[in-house]
């Protein structure tokens, strides 16, 4: 029987997310198996695999901060805001006059904090129950309503000049939710000389690393986070006694305990360092918001 659990994978550039899961079923020989947080074909980077009862773990993974690296390419624009869409300009020689680093700063600060974001019109987003990009590629036109999104860090850390092109290696910190691919074309415009991402690597989930991650062909020798390690990873540990954690897997509440925690929820682990599930407060109570499988101990 396979072990349920919480899986890091490093997603090479090519693959779908849905590829990813499909060979970690193959691999595990294993359904159960689904992914918080979707990479494009052409980035690469961590991917958060859930694994059996470890699928539930995931809803508490989406929401997490992420750290992104990417290569966003001025001069040029896409119908896709990265490389693999359709050249739609280039920037005139002269534009480039007013592209200067104090320019760039500018613009990189104006990105920076809480800021309203239009999603790309080929994002995973669903209109109407069906993802923006496939209806982009049936030939419709979408345009996404703004969200508010929170870039924490905006670092360039280099640039490279050359072929009509200025390119600008950044680092990425922000809040679920946000496109750094829409960061590239916002850039851009922002600029006078269009802009979008070249390379994108997604390094970091929450506390989840890409360094603790493994490849794809490694996928049926990987050893998988327990979910009470990961959850440890994603929410506050509240532990809980053996007569608690039968309590809390029949329904019950622990009646005036909510006192124990300092957040909203908590992992609840027993005394043999089970994950029994997440714990919300409910007035003075606590109550089990998601319960793991008895076999996802």
């Amino acid at each position: 029987m396979v072990s349920p659990g919480i899986l890091l994978v490093d997603k090479p550039t090519g693959l779908t997310s849905h590829d990813v899961v499909a060979r970690t079923r193959r691999a595990l020989g294993t359904r159960k198996v689904g992914h918080a947080g979707t990479l494009d074909p052409m980035a690469t980077g961590l991917l958060v695999i859930g694994v059996e009862g470890g699928t539930r773990l995931l809803t508490y993974v989406v929401g997490a901060d992420k750290t992104y690296e990417a290569t966003i390419r001025l001069g040029q624009t896409t119908h896709t805001d990265d490389a693999d869409g359709e050249i739609l300009t280039r920037a005139a020689d002269d534009a480039w006059s007013t592209v200067t680093p104090d320019r760039i700063a500018a613009g990189v600060t104006a990105l920076t904090g809480v800021i309203s974001q239009v999603p790309s019109s080929v994002s995973a987003i669903k209109v109407d129950g069906r993802r923006a990009y496939d209806r982009v590629r049936a030939g419709e036109e979408v345009v996404l309503a703004a969200r508010e999104v929170t870039v924490s860090r905006f670092d360039v850390v280099s640039q490279r000049q050359g072929g009509g092109f200025l390119e600008l290696d950044v680092v990425v910190d922000c809040s679920s939710g946000t496109y750094i691919r829409s960061l590239a074309r916002d850039l851009g415009e922002d600029l006078g000389v269009g802009g979008h991402l070249t390379a994108l690597r997604r390094s970091r989930v929450g506390d989840f690393d890409v360094a603790d991650a493994v490849g794809v062909d490694d996928l049926g020798e990987a050893t998988l986070m327990t979910p009470a390690q990961a959850a440890a990873r994603v929410l506050a540990v509240l532990d809980v006694s053996a007569a608690e954690a039968t309590d809390l897997r029949h329904g019950k509440r622990l009646t005036g305990q909510a006192p124990r925690l300092d957040g909203d929820r908590a992992a609840a682990v027993d005394p043999e360092g089970n994950l029994v599930g997440v714990v919300e407060k409910r007035g003075a109570d606590l109550k089990s918001a998601m319960n793991m499988p008895e076999a996802a101990r």
